[in-house]
């Protein structure tokens, strides 16, 4: 049975084209891994503007050393995550993406989708996970420590997106 969580990130006094523009840029994807890489390896593998939207593909590499003791006897050696983001065309009523993250032969899947929508305040990045982890006794435990991480990586991601917002568009 799979795990579900919903996470808002909120960047207030920006709006959704500040936001939009950022994705747009590889500078930030490069600053926001830059800044990742304090936990782990990252890296951009592609990033991609065109006539659909924005397509943009990382690594993150987990030393197995690192991995909670549940996971490392599920995993052999480091874990590298391959994670996938799409975002339709820039709409100012919501922009609607998705996104995914792959582990060569893992065990499971995570993956969700991603609405950018204006506030009375700024914008906001609502972002809507799905973890199946298809191994009995220990999946259910698997789910809900990937979901419990991916809060922890979408926040500080947002505290990278916000500073990166506010170096672009100062509000003070």
């Amino acid at each position: 049975m799979a795990r579900r969580l919903d996470y808002s990130a909120r960047y207030p006094l920006h709006t959704t084209k500040e936001l939009y523009a950022a994705l747009s840029n590889r500078d930030y994807w490069e600053a926001r891994v830059n800044e990742m890489r304090k936990y782990s390896d990252n890296e951009v593998v592609s990033h991609q503007v065109n006539d659909s939207g924005i397509e943009i593909v990382l690594h993150h590499i987990l030393p197995r050393e690192m991995l909670p003791e549940v996971a490392q006897a599920v995993m052999r050696k480091d874990m590298v995550i391959t994670r996938k983001e799409s975002y339709g065309l820039f709409n100012e009523e919501e922009i609607v993406g998705k996104y995914s993250a792959s582990i060569p032969a893992g065990p499971g899947s995570l993956g969700g989708t991603i609405r950018l929508f204006a506030t009375d305040t700024g914008c906001t990045a609502r972002f809507s996970s799905e973890a199946k982890v298809f191994i009995p006794m220990v999946g259910p435990r698997l789910e809900q420590l990937m979901l419990v991480n991916l809060v922890d990586l979408f926040r500080a991601e947002a505290e990278e997106t916000v500073r990166w917002l506010e170096a672009q568009n100062p509000t003070s």
